[in-house]
């Protein structure tokens, strides 16, 4: 178990960033500020809060408001897994913020990760369940579901298996499974009922959330329904991780991480970075990259929010125009600005323009990619902007003679 984590003398010109996911429930934002608030207390340094999406502030904003207090900031991430959030999004508002705020040091820590205060916190809630059915482990054949949100990078499934692993490792559990509510299998459906035919005692089943939101309602609804489906297996569900003061345990270790350079993060299976089979297309720093701007212009509108607790007002196309050095040469910054113009003219155009890091092509920019497409331009001169604004963005029809890729 982590010790208590406290700041050392010497950072009282230091800021920490929690940054969550943000949601249309004002009740896990709230819970994201109080951790914040808490993970204040316990550094002793200054902790604000930020959102990815659906609530305020951005991480830009965020950051901007400390910019002017302190002279370092170490984001820390609320995400349980590395997934694309971790890997893409929040790396690339750090670079962005990084460009806006050169005067400031800007640390960027990892996700919470597999923890062993994290498998602390799930084995009491299995506790409060088995007390709850009034089953004891060590007595009855007790099963355990560990259920997670489910992903499509393989790097933060895996660590479900091995969380529940390592959750069956020296307990006396019958058995343990790792399941997902969507996205990817094994279902938890499916979990359920494989065990079910073991016949165990009880099925203990523990959401692996953070707050109490709309999937983990649809895991305990899950567990109830098995529940009444099998008499014979006594079935509940356990509560989410919520803000237990061992959290912030977890957190206090990946700011110590960030801010002394020595965060670890699992490259040797990341998607982005290795050709992993079934994930081929993912691989390349430029896709991810471009993935994440699509993301950030997708998710820029904080206020009007669709019904669908994930989808927002978001432009039809994003376009990233590369400003590295090569590009910038060639006169990249020439082509963004008439880009911008150019849309910025059009009654029709629908399109979010920014800049971006290198995309792979040095020497046969300015380069310009157009998601969700997959368009890449190449060699694109400042007089070129009028035709990929009135063709591709206002029409949808490919400037051909321009094309150097597409994905």
């Amino acid at each position: 178990m982590s010790e208590a984590i406290t700041a050392p003398d010497t950072l009282d010109d230091e800021a920490v960033l929690l940054v969550g996911h943000g949601s249309r429930r004002e009740k896990s934002n709230e819970q994201v500020r109080d951790l914040a608030v808490e993970l204040e207390g316990r550094l002793g340094i200054p902790v604000d809060a930020a959102f990815l999406e659906l609530a305020e502030p951005a991480i830009d904003d965020a950051i901007a408001g400390l910019a002017g207090a302190v002279s370092e900031v170490s984001v820390v991430h609320l995400s349980l897994f590395a997934a694309s959030h971790v890997k893409n999004d929040v790396p690339l508002a750090v670079e962005q913020a990084r460009e806006a705020h050169p005067e400031l040091t800007i640390n960027n820590g990892a996700h919470l990760g597999v923890h062993p205060a994290l498998l602390d916190l799930l084995d009491d809630r299995a506790s409060a369940v088995e007390a709850e059915l009034g089953v004891d482990r060590e007595d009855d054949e007790v099963a355990a579901v560990v259920c997670a949100r489910g992903s499509s990078d393989p790097d933060a499934n895996a660590d479900v298996h091995k969380l529940a692993r390592l959750l069956y490792e020296g307990r006396e559990f019958s058995r343990v499974e790792a399941s997902f509510i969507g996205v990817t299998e094994p279902l938890l459906d499916d979990t359920l009922h494989d065990i079910a035919k073991t016949r165990p005692d009880a099925v203990v089943v523990i959401p692996y959330m953070l707050g109490d939101g709309v999937l983990t309602g649809r895991i305990k609804d899950g567990a109830r329904e098995f529940d009444e489906e099998y008499p014979y297996v006594d079935a509940a569900p356990g509560e989410p991780l919520g803000t237990d003061t061992r959290l912030l345990d977890v957190l206090g270790d990946r700011w110590q991480e960030a801010r002394t350079g020595s965060v670890e993060m699992s490259c040797d299976t990341c998607k982005y970075k290795v050709e992993l089979d079934g994930y081929e297309e993912d691989q390349g720093g430029a896709r991810a990259m471009l993935r994440a701007l699509t993301h950030q212009a997708e998710h820029a509108d904080r206020e009007n929010v669709d019904d669908d607790p994930h989808v927002h007002d978001a432009p039809e196309k994003h376009v990233a125009v590369c400003t590295n050095q090569t590009c910038a040469q060639d006169g990249a910054p020439a082509v963004l600005e008439r880009l911008r113009q150019a849309a910025r003219d059009s009654d029709q155009c629908d399109a979010r323009i920014t800049r971006s890091s290198c995309l792979g092509r040095c020497g046969e920019g300015p380069m310009v990619a157009v998601y969700p497409d997959g368009v890449w331009y190449g060699g694109v001169e400042d007089e070129d902007a009028a035709d990929i604004v009135s063709s591709h963005l206002d029409r949808d029809r490919i400037v051909s003679e321009l094309v150097d890729q597409t994905l």
